[in-house]
Parts: C-alpha cells; structure tokens; sequence
C-alpha cells in the first residue's frame, strides 16, 4: 500500500489520543522491537538492578568491617572467660599398696597423678628419679655425694670441702687461713697487704718500690757462684808470692801473699761468673797492717776487675782485701 493508503485507515480522532497511550501504542505495534517468535521481552534481575545502585567497592568495605567486628567481639569474649585450672588427680596410699610395694616391683598411679605420704619413708635399698627432684626443705646426706656435675646458684656453706681440681671464674675471697700443702703458682700479680711469713723466698727480681725500707735483723749473705781467677801477676807479688779468691760475684776476699822483692802493679785479676751489663761499683777494703801500707785501687770492667796498688807491698807479708760489687 501506499501512503494515501495509510494515511486514510487512521481513525479521525487518532489526533485526540493522548500523549502516553499514543505512545504505547505505537511501541506495541512497532514490528522491530517485537522478539522473534512474538514472546514479551525478559524482566531485568531484581538482584542485578540492587548492585547497579551500589558500588562495589562500598560492598566490599562493609564486608569486610562486619568480619573484623565479628572477629572482635570473638576475641573479647574469650579473654573474659576463666581458664580452666589443670588438675592432678591423687591417689592415696593404702596399707596394701604398701605391702605391694614391699614385695615386688609394682607401678601406683600413672604419670598425670600425684603420690602423696604422709608420714615419714624410708627406703632401704636405691632410689631412682627420671626426672627432676624438687626439694621444698633442708637436704641432709650423712655420706658422700657422687655426681658429674653440681650447679649451685646461690649461697653456700661447705665446713669441710676436698676438691681434686678448683677453678674459680671470679673472684675469691678467703676469710680464714690459706693453708697450701705443695706449691703455689701465681700466673699474674699477686697483691699481699699484711705482712709475709716464708722460710725461704726465691726471686729472680726484688722491687722495693715507693718509699719502702729494707730491714735485715741478722746476717746479709751473697752465695752464688765462686769468680774465676786469672793474670796473678808474680812480679807484682814477689818471687814465691801467692793470691786466691774466696767469695762470689757480689762480695768476697783476696788473700795475698807477698814473696821476695815485690813491685808495683796489679797483684790479681778477678773474672765475674755472671758479667754485669755496664761497669759496676767495686768497693775495696784492706785487711791487715801489710794492706794498709799500699796505695791499693782497682781497675774494673763488665767482666771482672783487678786489685792493684800503686807502690810495692811489703815483702814476704800475709794480707787480703775485701770487696763488695754492685750495679
């Protein structure tokens, strides 16, 4: 048909149609948004069209607040409740569990009870404890006790104490006498504010250090060693005249024998055993009115010394000079 045609089959009064019907009825009467096979079009999803009115995100949020508030309150009300208290069960020990224990080897309670006696135990034979023993009281052992290892934490008293081998971490202080029965080896220094008491006291190095005084009630004595004796001068001495030596390094004597027709010059030589390390201080002294009568002097070195005299000694006279060495 043409649109004569169409124009004509409208009723009159399709112009006094309202708005809205006019507008229902054309969409219902339109052939392109009828569905194919002429069923009514599918209702959107109730559910879909709530989550287009909300954003994601926002739901994810809220999710997560309720979970974290749920997770709160769980933990709150677990922190209010009391545990519970663990409790060990007891077993009492009847007279005959007693005469069971006593006749053979038998097992009381298990391992989450606890065995209480009342009075006193006595155990003739051994007592083994796999795990630990905790004792509440005082300890008493009337004998000896053999073990790897003692570990002790605080204070002790021990009245009578025998240790093959003592090492002490700290430091150490005895109150009462120190009694060594063999040697005593100090590896450092070794501090003594009292005074010492020794039989006999060997040093390689005496200090006296500040203003320190050395008091020597009795005899001083210098042992060691004997020096050697060389270069007797036989014109010095005389025709038949002899010299000796008689002491050590530090102090000692030269006996002279004076011969025949005795000259000036050096009557001895004496060699250190042990030689100083610079030239040390000899201090000569005459004994005897034949001594006296000499110009005597000494010529020294690291090594030895000599004993001279500047005029010729009496002959056939017996003297000595005593000398005294120090660095």
């Amino acid at each position: 048909m043409d649109s004569s045609q169409n124009e004509q089959s409208v009723p009159a009064d399709a112009l006094e149609t309202p708005t809205d019907e006019t507008a229902v009825t054309t969409e219902t009467s339109t052939p392109s948004e009828t569905p194919a096979g002429g069923k009514p079009p599918k209702k959107p999803n109730a559910l879909k069209k709530f989550f287009k009115k909300f954003n994601l995100y926002l739901l994810i949020f809220i999710f997560i607040v309720v979970i974290a508030g749920a997770v709160s309150i769980v933990s709150y009300l677990n922190s209010k409740k009391v545990p519970p208290s663990p409790t060990i069960a007891s077993q009492a020990l009847t007279t005959d569990a007693l005469k069971q224990l006593a006749n053979s080897d038998a097992t009381v309670g298990g391992s989450g009870q606890t065995l209480t006696v009342q009075g006193n135990a006595i155990f003739s034979g051994q007592v083994l404890i796999r795990s630990d023993l905790n004792v509440a009281g005082t300890v008493k052992i009337g004998t000896e006790i053999v073990a790897p290892q003692i570990t002790i934490s605080g204070k002790s008293n021990l009245s009578d104490t025998q240790i093959q081998s003592l090492q002490v971490a700290n430091n150490t202080t005895l109150q009462g006498t120190l009694t060594a029965q063999k040697d005593l080896n100090v590896g450092g220094t070794a501090a003594f504010s009292g005074p010492i008491t020794a039989g006999q006291i060997t040093v390689t190095k005496l200090i006296l250090s500040g203003n320190a005084s050395l008091q020597v009630p009795n005899h001083i004595a210098f042992t060691g060693a004997s020096p050697t004796r060389n270069n007797i001068n036989t014109t010095t001495l005389g025709a038949g005249g002899t010299a000796s030596i008689n002491g050590s390094d530090t102090a000692g004597t030269v006996n002279v024998n004076s011969g025949n027709n005795p000259a000036a010059g050096c009557f001895v030589t004496v060699t250190f055993n042990q030689p100083f390390t610079s030239a040390p201080h000899v201090l000569i002294s005459p004994v005897g009115n034949a001594a006296g009568q000499t110009q005597y002097y000494v010529d020294r070195s690291t090594t030895g010394f000599s004993v001279c005299t500047a005029n010729a000694a009496p002959a056939n006279q017996t003297f000595a000079y005593d000398y005294f060495v120090t660095q």
